[in-house]
């Protein structure tokens, strides 16, 4: 099986600019907010341990919308192409990225259930999203 490598790589990209986009809309109505209140109670640092995490973070997420593209990719040929697939690859990659952790998280942890929601939604359908952006840019 040839998989159109160049392809893979600006489907993720692409992929990876909505998944990103999609992260600052979700911290900005819904997270955000309530990091502060986080931090303010002592449940959240008020710095982060890692330096310049927001541009570790962006990195991050295009590596999972890089990854997603190439899973798609490599699906096609037992499910065939098209959106469906990418729905599927990308409702997995978004499942195992946002949920278990964060089901813990909001189980366990004394911050507001918004939080590990906002994260849950933030990795699920954002995988979801650059998924269904990396199938439609993907050609043999």
């Amino acid at each position: 099986m040839h998989l159109n490598r160049g392809r893979i790589w600006l489907g993720g990209l692409a992929g990876g600019v909505v998944w990103n986009l999609w992260s600052f809309l979700v911290y900005h109505y819904i997270t955000g907010a309530r990091y502060v209140i986080a931090q303010n109670t002592g449940l959240f640092l008020k710095t982060p341990r890692y330096p310049f995490f927001v541009g570790q973070w962006t990195i991050l997420v295009f590596i999972l919308a890089i990854a997603a593209a190439h899973l798609y990719a490599w699906a096609r040929q037992g499910l065939g192409a098209g959106p469906g697939t990418a729905l599927k690859i990308g409702f997995l990659v978004g499942f195992f990225a946002g949920f278990p952790e964060n089901f813990a998280q909001a189980t366990w942890s004394a911050v507001d259930r918004a939080l590990p929601f906002g994260w849950m939604i933030e990795m699920w359908l954002g995988a979801i999203m650059a998924t269904l952006v990396a199938g439609y840019l993907y050609k043999e």
